[in-house]
């Protein structure tokens, strides 16, 4: 239970609590954004630095501080952008009419300094953390990045739930990049390829003779891989999934869409849409 079952208790809680942070954080008025930046810049230092420092320590308590220090980066990182600090050079709705090549093109642009960012930290990281024992904290952040293109991806080329209702006010313009449709080619071969990956390391975690440590350090990334694997499907399936993070969200009075305010009835299969883009995207997508 020690080694296996509180990593997954553990990793479900980082996972539920600062998702839940960064969607509070970002959905508050924008005058307290710069506090929010502005804690977020102590966090990502003093998480960077207990990430590097852990690395160099194969034990128990080095694979929880790196993973934990991984989430905070990235947590970090995401609050940045969904609060407009660091985006890209676009900041405007898609130009109807768009082919899907030019809609992707500028879709980029919506995010580019702050995936350059990402590929800046990602790199740093790798470097940093090169032939250490305790790989968990970088394993963690990449992860995190690797799926939320993935999800990312798949929002782009198409899928039922965008979810675009709880994106914070000054990223609404993101819906105009995202398509509605059934499903999309991409999407069984990511959740495929990352469950496949995912069963490898439980087996590896699983298999006789492997150190606690070790074991601990890839039940942890293997349960937020599995959570990220779970968000691609709530892509898919029509689970209402908002009331995990209801503590954190806005009142439906105040998020509500322009159609609402007047009074107007939104049909049930629209209400069934409403979820939760930024958490996709960010998070831990």
């Amino acid at each position: 239970m020690v080694d296996y079952g509180f990593p997954i208790l553990f990793a479900l809680f980082l996972w539920w609590s600062s998702t839940g942070l960064v969607l509070y954080l970002d959905n508050l008025p924008g005058a307290t954004f710069r506090w929010s930046l502005l804690g977020g810049a102590v966090v990502l230092a003093i998480a960077t630095f207990v990430l590097i420092v852990s690395s160099a320590s194969a034990s128990v308590i080095a694979a929880y501080l790196g993973f934990t220090s991984g989430v905070l980066i990235w947590g970090v990182f995401e609050m940045s952008y969904f609060t407009g600090f660091i985006a890209g050079p676009r900041k405007t709705p898609c130009p109807p009419g768009c082919s899907n090549s030019k809609r992707f093109g500028l879709a980029i642009l919506t995010g580019l300094y702050h995936e350059l960012l990402i590929i800046g930290m990602a790199l740093f990281l790798l470097l940093s953390t090169w032939d250490e024992p305790n790989q968990v904290g970088t394993w963690t952040f990449v992860v995190l990045w690797l799926m939320r293109w993935s999800a990312k991806l798949n929002l782009f080329l198409g899928v039922p739930n965008l979810n675009e209702d709880w994106l914070p006010e000054q990223l609404k313009y993101l819906r105009s990049y995202m398509v509605k449709r059934p499903m999309n080619l991409l999407f069984p071969i990511s959740v495929t390829l990352a469950t496949i990956i995912d069963a490898l390391m439980v087996s590896a975690a699983l298999a006789p003779g492997v150190e606690t440590a070790e074991a601990v350090g890839l039940i942890l990334v293997a349960t937020l891989l599995g959570l990220a694997i779970l968000e691609h499907w709530f892509l898919v399936l029509p689970f209402p999934d908002e009331w995990l993070w209801a503590w954190a969200l806005p009142r439906r009075s105040q998020a509500s869409s322009p159609e609402e305010e007047k009074g107007h009835q939104l049909p049930p299969e629209a209400a069934l849409q409403k979820r939760i883009t930024g958490r996709h995207l960010a998070k831990i997508g």
